[in-house]
């Protein structure tokens, strides 16, 4: 028996008219008084792979970048023409000037909320595409507060250059999601990790937590992206949340410590994994969905409560006081 229903015209326009009012009531949306004035941004393989760049003085400007590579492949690594091929089309996909504004916003926001973030150094750069890196496209060199984006990453949903990639990773690697992946990267270091509570509901609110701080630090970006969703996959998750919510508790899954349900609704995939069959029309991730709804209850029934001090909160008092229960 299916128990999920597909997005019908009248939900997503009920969806359009209370996203509309839930955007001007937006409390995330607040004035940032003391705004990061600049952010340092390096197209590090714009040097690279100019050959007007002399190696010795990139070397030398750059001393970590080229690890244990030996000289001669570092030189003949600059004139692959298909790296250089590609990094070109991933480099003409970023709006630099966006980019800067909207990092400036970011990181002013999150140093508003956490007063000793340091805005890192931003280095753009560019790899041969690997599955196994390119999905995973930033990380933090945190000796040198120097955060590395592997502009590849980005090229879009359906790129030539991704054959071969699973099709529910590109989904979200589009030029869009490349400030959304920056903020969860920071949203996820700030919350602090239940270690000794690993209940489906313990990592359900945990990922919710995160989702709020994308909430805070991205106020003015759709939700979909927050969550590496595409707009139909978000507007499934809103039509059939209270049929998410009755099978999670009709089938007592909650309190469970089984390691299984992170697999079936936490780990990135092509879909949630109900064991129905509705499956392969689910949202991926549900479980991430879910936990963010939680959470945004909570702090709607609490709205005096500070930012810090939520983050603080065990998963269950979250879930009692939320009174989350859709219908």
């Amino acid at each position: 028996m299916k128990f999920f229903r597909y997005i019908t015209i009248s939900a997503v326009l009920v969806f359009g008219l209370s996203s509309c009012k839930k955007e001007n009531e937006n409390k995330w949306n607040v004035e940032i008084k003391n705004p990061v004035k600049k952010v340092e941004v390096t197209d590090l393989s714009g040097e690279f792979y100019n050959s007007s760049v002399n190696l010795e003085d990139f070397k030398n400007k750059y001393p970590w970048f080229q690890g244990s590579v030996p000289d001669a492949d570092y030189e003949s690594r600059r004139k692959d023409t298909m790296e250089v091929r590609i990094y070109k089309e991933a480099i003409s996909k970023i709006d630099k000037t966006k980019l800067n504004k909207d990092l400036v916003d970011l990181f002013s926001r999150i140093k508003n909320y956490f007063p000793k973030f340091v805005p890192p150094h931003i280095y753009l750069y560019s790899s041969v595409i690997d599955p196994q890196n390119v999905t995973d496209p930033i990380f933090l060199r945190e000796d040198q507060n120097m955060l590395f984006v592997d502009i590849t990453g980005f090229l879009g949903n359906g790129n030539k250059n991704y054959k071969g990639l699973e099709l529910y990773f590109q989904k979200s690697m589009n030029p869009d999601n490349l400030i959304p992946k920056i903020s969860a990267f920071f949203a996820a270091r700030l919350v602090p990790v239940p270690v000794d509570q690993q209940k489906f509901l313990d990592q359900m609110v945990y990922q919710g937590k995160i989702q709020i701080l994308q909430d805070a630090f991205l106020p003015n970006v759709p939700d979909y992206f927050k969550i590496n969703y595409t707009k139909e996959q978000y507007d499934w998750a809103v039509a059939n949340e209270a049929n998410i919510w009755n099978y999670f508790v009709e089938s007592d899954l909650l309190f469970s410590a089984d390691p299984n349900l992170s697999e079936r609704f936490i780990t990135p995939g092509p879909f949630s994994k109900f064991y129905t069959e509705v499956d392969r029309e689910s949202s991926p991730q549900i479980a991430i969905w879910t936990g963010w709804q939680i959470c945004k209850h909570y702090l709607k029934a609490h709205p005096e409560e500070k930012l810090q001090l939520f983050l603080k909160k065990n998963a269950t008092e979250i879930f009692n006081g939320s009174e989350y229960r859709p219908k």
